[in-house]
């Protein structure tokens, strides 16, 4: 089972070889003038310098040449030369009960499967999650769903940040708490009353004092050696961390619908590390570099400008050097990526890993996969970087709270709710529900408004957070969506209980066509999402649904026609919820049973 774009692209790929064209110029793709066409293709202007020909010359033979009557009527010619195709309303009918028929809801599988690790999330230990989360977790989510859907056997992996600096900066700091070490019961007493808040407040201290504190600075990096070269006591109070961090981040987690395969971490990627090293050094790969070990992943002739202290503008290799082992012997940030590449090569043998993460650490990346290449542990082609912008607030910087902080994800959701329910009220929605299935419809309104905000834009750009605007059940928003699903539920409901049967699918009024054509358009919108990782596509394939269906719902009578016509308006509303459902899905949004 095909969209109609796909058979109409078969069919003139015929016609582009009888003439002696490039078939690869055939293309059929939807319309961007649907009021000369549903379907267009501009393959003419292509080929027409080769053909020696005028592209309207090309175009009158190709729509002379078109035999498949069954499936569009022959495409007419507009402007220089573009082809544009009205299908028959057989071929609508017949794709539309295809869909009403497959439980995939007309969404192909990928011709060949892959084994697939979506590293998304990222939250570190002895701190809380806030709003720099929430871009990667719903992106990624939904990556991972999109591309498990389309059959690839797919990880999620949080990787955490639970073993570089921060975490020996804050043993640090317990040290200076506690007067020092050297009480065992006075330690294990403190660990048993450390809690997530206490952790959040001593991170941001010590690392503004490590600034201007050059000793103390020094004394956080042995406590990261000294935890990395498995200390007892370092081990001890970092688990104590890790796990008061982990419930809180799997609370937070849970609460916006993101879940995962692999809780792993940096940490589990240690024991990887010395005999990396080793290989590393086997390999000739390290350098010394002022006490350091460095490698160098810059091709020969790979420079960019850099500006020194004195004014003095010079060549340096590009990218920098990935640092391997600090001066104090400690494993950095990008040894403990590299170590994870090692990881998961042996344990899931993915054919692609994809790094769910700010755009901003894109250089860092590009580091990382240079050094896995040359290591021989992974070929470069494997490694992607789906890079994100960022959420701003009103003055078009990234989002922070009123007071200038960074909003905790808890407190956003939090927020979130409360606006739903406000909402809720407002509409009369929910007056005769009880208590717990309000809060559970306003958490899923919620949700699906932070969601839906977020995936509809293109996951490069940046956005402005509005949750006012967000929240609307009106408009391109969540909620929106949210209320067109449930009012589907609705009718096939009463449906249900009237004992009226949906049954095959006739096209006849416009509005029915409409609402086929946008059910078609599924496969194409999930197609692009995963070849370019980007779920807008979808976003934007689940409002134009819903609004097809809007203008079918008010021209076309379900429950009150009668008959054939009746059954098959019914079948079209069912076929609807359920692609929108698995849409919405897919987004990582969640759908009420009413509202």
């Amino acid at each position: 089972m095909k969209d109609l774009a796909t058979v109409l692209t078969g069919a003139n790929v015929s016609v582009f070889i009888a003439l002696g064209l490039d078939p690869k110029q055939a293309e059929v793709r939807r319309s961007d003038r649907p009021d000369l066409g549903e379907f267009q293709c501009n393959g003419a202007l292509a080929v027409a310098k080769a053909a020696g020909k005028k592209p309207q010359e090309i175009a009158q033979q190709a729509a002379a040449l078109w035999s498949d009557a069954e499936l569009a009527d022959k495409p007419t010619i507009a402007g220089p030369g573009f082809l544009n195709f009205t299908t028959t309303l057989g071929a609508l009918t017949a794709r539309a009960q295809d869909v009403a028929n497959d439980a995939r809801a007309g969404a192909s599988l990928v011709e060949h499967k892959r084994r697939v690790v979506v590293d998304y999330g990222g939250p570190n230990v002895a701190k809380g999650m806030h709003v720099g989360h929430l871009r990667a977790s719903i992106i990624g989510e939904s990556v991972k769903r999109i591309y498990r859907f389309r059959g690839d056997e797919v990880w999620g992996d949080a990787h955490f940040g639970d073993w570089g600096f921060q975490m020996g900066l804050v043993i640090t700091a317990l040290e200076d708490e506690l007067g020092g070490f050297g009480d065992k019961a006075k330690i294990e007493a403190r660990l048993k009353t450390l809690t997530l808040d206490q952790l959040e407040a001593i991170y941001p201290a010590y690392a503004a004092k490590v600034k201007d504190d050059a000793v103390l600075r020094d004394r956080a990096r042995k406590a990261t050696a000294a935890l990395q070269g498995g200390s007892a006591l370092h081990r001890e109070i970092w688990k104590a961390m890790h796990d008061v961090s982990m419930a809180a981040q799997k609370r937070d987690f849970h609460a916006l619908g993101v879940n995962f395969d692999l809780w792993l971490g940096e940490s589990d990627a240690d024991p990887l590390i010395p005999d990396m090293v080793k290989d590393l050094e086997s390999k000739g790969l390290l350098e010394e570099d002022q006490g350091a070990r460095i490698l160098r992943v810059a091709n020969p002739g790979e420079t960019k400008k850099k500006k020194l202290d004195d004014g003095r503008v010079v060549e340096v290799e590009s990218p920098d050097p990935l640092l391997v082992v600090s001066s104090e012997g400690s494993a950095m940030y990008g040894t403990t990526d590299l170590a994870t590449i090692v990881q998961r090569v042996r344990d899931q043998r993915p054919d692609l890993i994809l790094y769910v993460v700010d755009q901003r650490q894109a250089d860092h990346f590009e580091q990382v996969y240079r050094a896995a290449a040359k290591a021989g542990y992974a070929k470069r082609d494997i490694l992607e970087h789906v890079g994100f912008g960022t959420m701003n607030g009103a003055d078009g910087k990234p989002f922070k709270t009123r007071a200038g902080g960074v909003l905790k994800l808890q407190d956003l959701i939090g927020q979130a709710k409360e606006k739903a329910r406000a909402r809720l009220r407002e509409a009369d929605i929910g007056t005769d529900f009880s208590s717990q299935e309000f809060e559970d419809i306003a958490h899923r309104v919620a949700i699906a408004a932070i969601k839906f905000a977020d995936l509809t834009n293109f996951r490069g750009t940046s956005y402005v957070f509005d949750l006012d605007r967000f929240m609307s059940f009106e408009g391109k928003t969540g909620p929106y969506l949210l209320y067109q699903a449930v009012r589907i539920k609705s009718i096939l409901r009463r449906a249900d209980a009237e004992g009226v049967a949906a049954g095959p699918i006739s096209i006849e009024h416009d509005a029915e066509r409409a609402l086929t054509l946008a059910l078609d358009g599924f496969d194409a919108a999930l197609r692009a999402a995963y070849d370019k990782k980007a779920p807008h596509f979808l976003a934007e394939h689940a409002y134009g649904l819903a609004q097809a269906f809007s203008g079918f719902y008010a021209n076309c009578p379900i429950l009150p026609s009668e008959g054939a016509v009746r059954a098959s308006r019914l079948s079209l509303a069912a076929a609807t919820l359920k692609q929108l459902s698995l849409t919405l899905d897919l987004l990582g949004i969640e759908l009420p049973e009413r509202m």
